[in-house]
């Protein structure tokens, strides 16, 4: 997994490795970016959770659009967007935002998929682990999960000091 922002246009509004990485860690959804068999797109808003190494997890129903275009092409585009905020008086938006490019995988083994289940629990439903191992033990043979190796990440963000605009 490597960190690199060489390629981004405005070298001024890099975001750095350690607040992409949080990003990351505590970014609420992201949006998968998959390229279907037809050769269009499909990018789709997902929750997620990384497990703080070199993988995102993702889960899903055992079929659909997701696992056809990743049976057609594992490569994937993932971005998480942060905080934002418009400031309208300067027509411009503050923002934080990562672009991940991974390779995707599916078909993954019983003990993987539970361990991505319970970092998922961990993640959105700390409070609630137990009635979510069970729910998620319970309905296993209905979920499949995604498993996203990453293998670049670029972030940028853009911070701006709010002042009167004069024309």
């Amino acid at each position: 997994m490597e960190y690199k922002n060489e390629t981004i246009r405005r070298q001024d509004r890099l975001l750095d490795k350690e607040n992409a990485y949080q990003l990351l860690q505590a970014g609420e959804y992201g949006v998968l970016s998959m390229c279907t068999k037809e050769g269009g797109a499909y990018g789709i808003p997902v929750n997620f959770v990384w497990d703080t190494q070199s993988s995102i997890y993702i889960h899903c129903a055992p079929e659909g659009r997701k696992l056809t275009c990743i049976g057609h092409c594992p490569d994937v585009s993932f971005c998480v967007v942060g905080k934002t905020q418009i400031i309208s008086n300067q027509f411009s938006t503050e923002y934080e935002s990562i672009v991940l490019k991974c390779c995707a995988h599916i078909g993954l083994d019983t003990d993987e998929r539970m361990h991505a289940l319970e970092l998922l629990l961990q993640k959105y439903s700390p409070d609630d682990m137990i009635t979510g191992k069970k729910y998620a033990e319970k309905s296993f043979h209905r979920t499949e999960i995604i498993r996203l190796d990453i293998e670049e990440i670029s972030g940028k963000s853009k911070q701006i000091i709010n002042v009167p605009c004069s024309v």
